[in-house]
């Protein structure tokens, strides 16, 4: 597939500098485009590279509308970039309708379109709107329901009863609707607790590889509009994230804990039970969040406090040896100083 650079600046709805029949052949990174790819700069330490790039063109922003090369300007040239990388990507093979070596259990309905691969199991009073696409190894529980466009990649598992919107994308390993942690203590052991929700996902989400959301103990755990979660990811039962938020590699979040709107967790944040983490909230990585947080706030930390003020702590800790070593010293000389004020005739 190609674009001319004329026509990439349409799409982009870009300010065009440079000749419109270039032709664009792929997208690429600063230091590795060919002189048949596009690239972008969206952070300054970039623009060193400029000279030596073989790039044909550059996505850039206002600041950089000087730089001597072919260019399309544009208020946000990271979004540019994902918007013209889905231009060249590949075109997502699918299975041609239902595999002969899939297993629909008995009351399935199928939208139309649909792709199920070989060794996926679909289970009985299962429901794929148009276009769902489900690849090899999936296990589709009984009555689970799977809203249009939606991709679930090899080896995903989504239990009985659980909901998937729309135009959704499950990778591979995730188990969504696995039983939540819950036990009572007794003297013969502990008691399991029947996990009698479910799972709700709703439209535009999108799951990251071996993530494990459990069902609710009763209710649902629920998880938003918009939200994107990487690799890693376990949201237990009862769990409620708010449309649009973030949970990045390794977040583990405890059970009946509320997310508000925006909400984004760094890299292996977690986060205690029964807590509300109030909307636009931002947790900074290896954070243990062990109260809630009003909306709005920038935390890091284990317990998380103020970003500004987790800072300067981390920046007083290296200090550490030098100032215990002073107080000692100190502590030292106030003891002389005793010693020799005891000595001392009065007056």
């Amino acid at each position: 597939m190609t674009r001319t650079l004329g026509e990439l600046a349409v799409f982009l709805g870009g300010e065009l500098h440079g000749p419109a029949d270039l032709v664009i052949e792929g997208i690429a990174p600063i230091d590795q485009a060919t002189d048949r790819e596009i690239t972008f700069i969206a952070q300054k330490r970039f623009t060193r590279l400029v000279d030596q790039s073989r790039a044909a063109a550059f996505i850039v922003s206002r600041e950089y509308a000087e730089l001597p090369r072919p260019l399309i300007i544009v208020p946000h040239p990271y979004l540019a970039y994902a918007r013209v990388a889905a231009l060249f990507a590949p075109p997502l093979r699918r299975w041609p309708g239902v595999s002969d070596l899939a297993y629909l259990g008995e009351g399935v309905k199928l939208g139309q379109e649909v792709s199920i691969a070989p060794l996926a199991f679909i289970g009985a009073g299962a429901e794929l709107g148009d276009r769902v696409i489900i690849m090899p190894g999936c296990v589709i529980g009984e009555e689970v329901k799977i809203d249009v466009d939606t991709l679930v990649y090899p080896n995903v598992t989504i239990r009985e009863r659980c909901t998937v919107g729309a135009r959704c994308i499950i990778h591979s390993g995730t188990v969504i609707g696995s039983d939540g942690f819950g036990f009572v203590p007794s003297d013969a052991g502990h008691v399991k607790i029947p996990q009698l929700g479910t799972v709700i996902i709703a439209d535009d989400v999108e799951i990251g590889a071996n993530c494990t959301i459990d069902r609710g103990a009763l209710g649902a755990t629920r998880v938003g509009q918009g939200v994107k979660m990487d690799n890693l990811v376990h949201l237990a039962h009862n769990v409620q994230v708010g449309d649009y938020s973030l949970l990045v590699a390794q977040v583990g979040i405890s059970g009946s804990t509320k997310l508000g709107k925006g909400v984004v967790l760094a890299g292996q944040v977690g986060v205690a039970g029964h807590l509300e983490v109030g909307d636009g909230v931002q947790v900074g990585a290896q954070s243990g969040v062990h109260h809630s947080i009003p909306a709005g706030q920038i935390v890091s930390g284990s317990p998380t406090r103020p970003q500004r003020e987790w800072l300067q702590q981390m920046g007083h800790i290296p200090k550490l040896p030098d100032i215990y070593r002073r107080l000692k010293q100190l502590e030292q000389r106030v003891i002389e100083l005793a010693a020799q004020l005891k000595q001392e005739p009065e007056s």
